[in-house]
């Protein structure tokens, strides 16, 4: 196990302290209440999309049965990061010990490179459903769908192992506290004895492509969702095939933007609350929003929810 050593105190120290959002006990057990609620609303509104997507046979279509893994993935990438935030906020300690913090490490940045994949099948489903609605049922069948879906988990999980093992190799000095909620690769890489620019540079490449690649392929498709809208003659068309492309565009622009400013902008750099707020939004908020855009931008969904709920 990866030690650390610091100059006042030769004692080996096995783990980090996630500062989280520190404050007096009632404002911890406040937001201990208020995390522990948002994350069982978000459990149960993906959760409710899975089973209505499995109950209701009108849905087993490639466009719902992406949306459900979707979902399922959204459970996992949540419960990467809140139940830790959870123990901590009751936590007098903070600490997570160092295969703790690269488990999640590596789980949070796996789920959320899978996401980015996810985003963009689902783009890739939405252009072909509209821009080739005759072929569609031939080119997106199920096996393709299963195929697509399997990609994105494998390709998820498969993107930073390389990087974060060899982080975890990095020798620590000094404080090992770290002014976050989760273990992210920025205030890890500050804890390091010594500066790791190739490190830094390559873990900055990986993220580019990882968010560049996925990101140009959605708005390529997309571009030509549109140019293929405006050519429909019938306003109730356009608006038809716009309503079936908004719930997964504004999904996209919530996840997209904020982890542009966190990753690809000066803002990472800023100060650490900053830091934690735009994590905290895609990491917890979008979990928790994407039920709600889904369902209620999508009358197929709605109805299948609350024929589930009925049940």
């Amino acid at each position: 196990m990866k030690s650390f050593s610091s100059p006042s105190n030769s004692s080996t120290i096995t783990g980090f302290i996630l500062l989280g959002f520190p404050g007096l006990r009632e404002e911890q057990i406040l937001l201990f209440v208020l995390f522990s609620t948002v994350y069982l609303l978000t459990l149960m509104g993906n959760g409710s999309i899975i089973c209505a997507v499995h109950w209701d046979q009108r849905l087993h279509t490639p466009m719902y049965l992406l949306l459900a893994n979707f979902s399922f993935l959204e459970i996992w990438y949540v419960t990467s990061t809140v139940p830790n935030m959870l123990a901590n906020f009751l936590s007098d300690t903070k600490a997570i010990s160092f295969s703790g913090c690269f488990l999640q490490f590596y789980f949070f940045f796996s789920l959320g490179s899978a996401e980015c994949f996810f985003l963009a099948v689902m783009a890739f489903d939405r252009y072909l459903a509209i821009c080739r609605p005759l072929h569609y049922p031939t080119l997106m069948t199920g096996h393709l769908c299963n195929i697509l879906v399997a990609t994105c988990w494998a390709l998820g999980f498969l993107w930073f192992p390389v990087p974060i093992i060899i982080i975890s190799q990095i020798s620590f000095c000094g404080s090992r506290i770290i002014d976050h909620f989760l273990c992210d690769p920025g205030p890890l890489l500050a804890l390091t004895c010594s500066r790791a620019p190739v490190m830094e540079f390559f873990w900055m490449i990986l993220s580019s492509l990882l968010l560049f690649i996925p990101f140009l392929f959605i708005m390529g498709s997309y571009a030509l969702v549109l140019r293929a809208v405006l050519r429909v003659p019938s306003s109730a068309g356009r608006r038809k095939a716009f309503s079936t492309c908004g719930s997964h565009l504004t999904v996209v622009s919530l996840f997209y933007g904020s982890v542009m400013i966190m990753y690809l902008s000066p803002t990472s750099e800023h100060e650490a609350g900053m830091q934690k707020l735009v994590t905290l939004f895609y990491s917890v908020g979008t979990p928790f929003i994407n039920p709600v855009i889904y369902s209620l931008r999508n009358k197929d969904m709605k109805h299948a929810l609350w024929k589930f709920l009925e049940t």
